[in-house]
């Protein structure tokens, strides 16, 4: 029965974040809109802030569980359809004062996503384990920019097109850099 409480509760949040600001929601609103009392809220979270945060922590869990990328255009395609499904949701947390949520969230499955990504490929190649960890938080860096511009243009563009762009513009790019730190290791050794 927990477990369905609580699940109403989420299901409420989001269904009411998708339809005003995230300051604009109270305990209230949620409780009615599941039909639960204010009590049942306050036995699962402490406020809305500790209920925005375990979605946002599930979600991220949910995206970053799936194994075996392809490609890193592949690890993100999650993210972007769930920031899509609930777009207005992840805009009303991106211009609220809990912003830091929303970037704590994208930092988690972007780092998750490429450190899965590169250590699958890297395998094949000699590269020093901080060189490694620079490639990773290269593309860590790029993807985050990427999420946050098109949060900020408020999503006007299509996310998925643009990075299969960049993807496609700069195939190689990965292997370019496994190469040039695996002949930097064999010189050393």
């Amino acid at each position: 029965m927990a477990a369905f409480t609580k699940d109403a509760i989420k299901h409420s949040f989001m269904k009411l974040l998708n339809e005003k600001q995230l300051n604009k929601i109270t305990v209230k609103d949620i409780v009615e809109d599941c039909g639960i009392n204010r009590n049942s809220f306050y036995y699962h979270y402490n406020d809305i802030p500790s209920l925005l945060e375990e979605i946002l922590n599930e979600q991220a869990d949910m995206l970053v569980s799936v194994s075996g990328p392809s490609t890193i255009y592949d690890c993100i395609l999650s993210a972007i359809d769930f920031a899509t499904q609930n777009k207005k949701a992840m805009l009303h947390i991106f211009n609220s004062p809990n912003r830091e949520m929303i970037y704590s969230y994208i930092n988690r499955v972007s780092q998750r996503a490429v450190s899965e990504y590169i250590d699958k490929y890297a395998v094949d190649y000699n590269i020093s384990e901080h060189d490694k960890q620079a490639i990773i938080m290269y593309y860590k860096s790029l993807l985050i920019g990427f999420l946050v511009d098109w949060l900020s243009s408020n999503m006007k563009y299509d996310l998925k097109d643009e990075i299969s762009r960049i993807c496609e513009l700069f195939e190689g790019s990965t292997e370019t850099a496994f190469i040039r730190s695996s002949n930097e290791q064999s010189l050393k050794g």
